[in-house]
C-alpha cells in the first residue's frame, strides 16, 4: 500500500471514528470471501458499513478522535463495523456472529464509551431507532383512542338500553 493510500485510509477512518454512532470491533479470521461479502451486505442493508484496515493505521486514526479508546481491541485480524444508528451495527454484528462462529465480537465504542463484548451484545438487544419511534407513536395515539372510546361509550350504552326496551315491547 502506498503512502498516499495509507494517508487517505487514515483520514477516512478518522472521520468514521468521529461521526459514527457506534463502532464494533470483530475478529474475522477464517471467514470466506462469500461470508464476508454476506456480512458486508447485511450491514449495508441496515445502514452501516464494514471496513478492514491494518491495526497500525486504525490506531493512528484513533488519535484525537472523539471516540472511546479502542486501541487495545485492535490486535490480530480485526474488522470494524460502524453505523450512524447507535444500534444497527451492533445488532447486525451480534446476529451474524450467532450464525457464524468465525466472527468473534471483541468490543466496540459508542461515543466516548468503550464497550466490551457483553456491552455490544446488550446494545444489540435494545430496540432500533425505528422501533422506538413506532412505540412512541403508539403510546401517543393510545390516549386519544381511549378518549374517543370513552366519549362514544355513554351513547352506545343508551342505544343498547333503548334497543333492549324495544325488544321487550316486541316480545310482549
Amino acid at each position: 500500500m502506498e503512502r498516499a493510500a495509507k494517508e487517505a485510509l487514515v483520514t477516512v477512518l478518522h472521520e468514521v471514528f468521529n461521526n459514527a454512532g457506534v463502532v464494533v470491533v470483530t475478529h474475522y479470521s477464517g471467514l470466506t470471501v462469500a461470508q464476508m461479502t454476506d456480512y458486508r451486505n447485511r450491514m449495508r442493508a441496515a445502514g452501516g458499513s464494514v471496513k478492514v484496515a491494518k491495526n497500525r493505521l486504525a490506531k493512528i486514526a484513533l488519535k484525537d478522535a472523539q471516540i472511546g479508546d479502542i486501541a487495545d481491541l485492535l490486535k490480530g485480524p480485526t474488522c470494524l463495523a460502524y453505523s450512524d444508528d447507535p444500534i444497527a451495527a451492533a445488532k447486525i454484528a451480534v446476529e451474524y456472529a450467532k450464525g457464524n462462529d468465525k466472527l468473534v465480537i471483541l468490543g466496540g465504542a459508542m461515543g466516548s464509551s468503550v464497550l466490551d463484548a457483553n456491552g455490544v451484545k446488550a446494545l444489540a438487544a435494545l430496540p432500533s431507532l425505528d422501533e422506538l419511534r413506532g412505540r412512541l407513536v403508539g403510546l401517543i395515539q393510545a390516549p386519544a383512542t381511549k378518549i374517543a372510546q370513552l366519549v362514544q361509550e355513554p351513547g352506545a350504552q343508551l342505544a343498547r338500553v333503548v334497543q333492549a326496551k324495544a325488544n321487550q315491547s316486541d316480545a310482549a
